[in-house]
């Protein structure tokens, strides 16, 4: 097993078929898209693969905020359905912490849909907090 970062256009394109079970509505060219854009502003693609197979994939970044200070900020995580319960998803969560705690972080957040709630059993054995609501408007 090894965890490594995307960093070539092949590299995303092994992410997406993992990534679009958590994002169904972006394609295979707008996945890869969106990610080369928010390279920019310092999105990071993580995936852990076995077997030669991307298993899990995480999007995330490091923010300041006048709220919790430095942060790593996961956008996404999310294991291969046929692969869930392997302990692949933990793994991912694990490295991050490492990355937030090697980059002097002071906290570790990601949001989390509603309706996810195999994802909130899997972050509250994690000993994660829910401590806000997000909210969203729509303006497109």
């Amino acid at each position: 097993m090894k965890i490594a970062l995307a960093e070539t256009e092949a590299d995303i394109a092994r992410c997406y078929p993992v990534m679009v079970e958590l994002r169904p509505h972006l394609s295979a060219t707008e996945f890869a898209a969106r990610v080369r854009k928010q390279r920019a502003t310092g999105f990071r693609l993580a995936y852990l693969e076995e077997a030669g197979e991307v298993r899990a994939v995480a999007g995330f970044r490091y923010l300041e905020t006048l709220a919790w200070g430095k942060i790593l900020y996961v956008d996404d995580l999310v294991a291969a359905p046929a692969q869930r319960s392997r302990g692949h998803g933990g793994k991912l969560f694990d490295w991050l912490v490492a990355q937030a705690k090697q980059n002097n972080c002071d906290e570790f957040h990601l949001d989390s849909g509603v309706q996810r709630f195999g994802a909130h059993r899997f972050y509250l054995t994690r000993r994660m907090d829910i401590i806000c609501h997000h909210f969203a408007l729509k303006l497109k």
